[in-house]
This record gives structure tokens, sequence and C-alpha cells, in this order.
């Protein structure tokens, strides 16, 4: 059984496992999180897909609060180390890690990567999990690109996450073609809603994806679900 925990923007908690999985922490800044308590929040493992503002504005806390490891870029990995966060490990586009709760591989995601003091932040990325009880697709911040074709012909997915909110990333008709691309016929969005260049038309968002046979989970801020 894996459970999905929704805090808002592109943040999100995995149970799987055995294993805490929060994913791009982005919650106090966020209005429309402003119900969640971060305190509250206990993790093993923070996925970071890369290093703009609002997928990092938490991340130095969490780690600190929670002891979690951080998996993300060798450019993030090394920023954090000269924070004396040291409890970090580093992957690269095409690698494969066993984690223990899972297999992970770090995938190719279309989008431009900086961190909060605007050095580079190395590529941009997202992350595909493979263990006995779920196989999921973490996009983080992308476009549509053919390379998610590679993640079908290797992984059968359960679910996956995918942004919708356009402007930034792809909106929900190219996600809607990216459910296709990864074969996956059980999408959570993401990315959406922040702000005012990402808000979304939810009932249209939700027509094109239906009109390819797939769902659309759009989770309430909080929300916990069970996959």
């Amino acid at each position: 059984m894996t459970q999905v925990t929704y805090f808002g923007h592109s943040c999100f908690l995995v149970e799987t496992s055995g294993a805490k999985v929060l994913f791009d922490p982005f919650i106090t800044p966020n209005d429309l999180a402003k119900e969640i308590n971060l305190d509250s929040i206990s993790c093993d493992y923070i996925f970071v897909s890369h290093g703009h503002f609002d997928h990092v504005a938490d991340l130095e806390t969490l780690a600190n609060k929670t002891g979690a490891k951080v998996i993300g870029s060798w450019e993030l990995h090394s920023w954090l180390n000269k924070k004396g966060i040291t409890n970090t490990h580093p992957m690269n586009i095409g690698g494969i890690w066993d984690f223990g709760f899972a297999k992970v591989k770090m995938v190719y995601a279309s989008h431009s990567n900086s961190l909060p003091d605007d050095t580079y932040g190395g590529t941009a990325a997202g992350y595909v999990f493979q263990n006995a009880d779920t196989c999921f697709y973490y996009a983080g911040d992308t476009a549509l690109t053919y390379d998610m074709k590679l993640i079908a012909e290797d992984y059968k997915l359960d679910f996956a996450f995918l942004p919708i909110g356009n402007n930034f990333t792809m909106n929900a008709a190219d996600a809607a073609k990216a459910a296709g691309f990864i074969n996956c016929n059980t999408i959570i969005g993401m990315h959406y809603d922040t702000f005012g260049y990402i808000k979304i038309n939810r009932e249209l968002a939700t027509k094109e994806f239906r009109n390819k046979g797939v769902e659309l989970r759009l989770l309430n801020i909080g929300e916990t679900i069970t996959n």
C-alpha cells in the first residue's frame, strides 16, 4: 500500500515500503498551504527535482529538522554540504540507486535550474521509483518530451505526478499526451494554481485527460490518498 499526501504546489509525501519520501518542499511561502504545519512533517528522504525557490523554500529547515537524506543533482548536494547539511546523495540523469525502500532512477526533465543564490543547479530532473509495492514517476518541472517514452519501455507505472500549470511547465493538454507517452492511466496533477502564472481551469484540465481515457486527480492540500 502506498499513501500520498499533498502539501501544495509540487510538494508531496509518499509513504511506501516503510519509508516516508518528501518531494520538492515548498510550503511556508505558499498561501494556499497556510494550514499545513511544517513541524508536523516527518520524512526519511527528500527528493529535489531542481533548485528553484518554489521547490526548495523549506528544504534546509526540513533537512535539519528531520535528518532526512536529501537526493538531487551534484550541484544541489555540494550547495547543501557547504551549508552543513551532509546527509545527501548526489545523482545525475540516467543513474539508478537502490535506497533500500526502492530502486530510483533519475530521469531527464526539460526545465531551467538554478539554486537560491542564483548559481547553476545542474540538470533539472524527475525520478522513477520501483519496489515490490508500487512503481511511480515524479516528473518535476518539465515540458513534454519524447524521452518520456523511454520510461514506458522500462517500467509499468501505477501512477505519476505531472505538472499541468502551463507557462513554466507543460499544460494539461501536453500532460495528457505525456500520460500516453509513459503509458500511465492515473495522474496526480501538480504545479498549478499557486500563483497567477499557473492558474488553471480544473474542468478543462480534467477533460483533457478524460478524452484520452486517463484519470487526473487534483488533490486538496492536506489530503491523503492511497494508491
